[in-house]
């Protein structure tokens, strides 16, 4: 693999674009600021004395990403069609955590705004609170996924591969409480692999965010046969019976989408539907 920011060379330049086609490219990009929890307590509430802390560091980092050509030397001015960005208050760990998305239709892809645009986002929650909390850390920025484009798609956790420890085709990726597992759910185990390559049929189950670290597991598929009820409730049931953790998506604070429409525990499920659970989202 050859580093296309580099010539024959070994100089820097610009990557001539012009002859590759468009496609829609999408990317989104996370990182998290960490405060005392007196601080996280005041911006929740609105008492920081800058005003609207979210509201500001959501436009910050739009504004980055509009502009990532004029702070990364090599990058193309691109017309984005898209950028959001969303914050998450986690009191448990007493941080925000941020996470952006960047979409077009080009012939470049849009990973840079997205990192882009985290880091002016964190950046910019550290001027609003720093009256009050100078020892605030930004951590872990770092690209969760990519779509479009010649070097096809990624997702952060799923490269499959060999090395110590792991098996030809595991997905396996390392959290702050242990591995966090993407594969199978078969009959009480988690099957390491592929999505859903299991031959009966089954849903599949995302846990995002802040969720992911706690569960340890970031995806996994349950067969259909497993489920009491063909709903999210009885989903939540046989995810319970796989492990008790899973007992933590019965807090109050747990959402969860069918297909990427917010859902509840009678929301009907059926073969190849896609559940995710997921941690409130705020914003201002």
């Amino acid at each position: 693999m050859s580093l296309t920011h580099l010539n024959a060379r070994g100089e820097a330049h610009m990557v001539d674009v012009a002859d590759k086609p468009e496609s829609r490219r999408e990317a989104s990009a996370s990182g998290h600021i960490t405060m005392r929890h007196d601080t996280l307590a005041l911006l929740a509430e609105g008492g920081l004395p800058k005003g609207d802390v979210l509201a500001t560091a959501r436009i910050a980092g739009i504004q980055a990403a509009k502009r990532t050509h004029e702070l990364i030397p090599l990058c193309h001015a691109l017309a984005l069609s898209k950028v959001a960005i969303d914050f998450t208050l986690n009191e448990a760990q007493s941080c925000v955590e941020v996470t952006a998305t960047c979409r077009l239709n080009g012939r470049t892809g849009v990973e840079m705004e997205a990192l882009t645009a985290v880091s002016v986002a964190c950046l910019t929650l550290y001027d609003m609170c720093k009256a009050v909390d100078k020892d605030m850390v930004i951590n872990a920025i770092r690209l969760e996924a990519k779509t479009g484009g010649k070097s096809g798609d990624y997702r952060r956790g799923e490269v499959v591969g060999e090395g110590i420890g792991q098996a030809a085709g595991e997905t396996v990726v390392t959290g702050a409480e242990g591995p966090i597992v993407t594969g199978q759910y078969h009959g009480g185990r988690v099957a390491l692999g592929s999505r859903c390559d299991i031959a009966s049929p089954c849903i599949r189950v995302k846990c995002l965010a802040e969720l992911r670290e706690r569960l340890g597991v970031g995806e996994l598929s349950v067969p259909l046969a497993d489920l009491a009820r063909p709903d999210v409730g009885g989903l939540k049931a046989a995810l319970k019976g796989l492990d008790s953790r899973f007992a933590a998506l019965d807090e109050g604070r747990v959402l969860v989408a069918v297909n990427q429409v917010m859902a509840s525990d009678v929301t009907p499920i059926t073969d190849e539907d896609e559940v995710a659970f997921f941690p409130p989202v705020t914003g201002g």
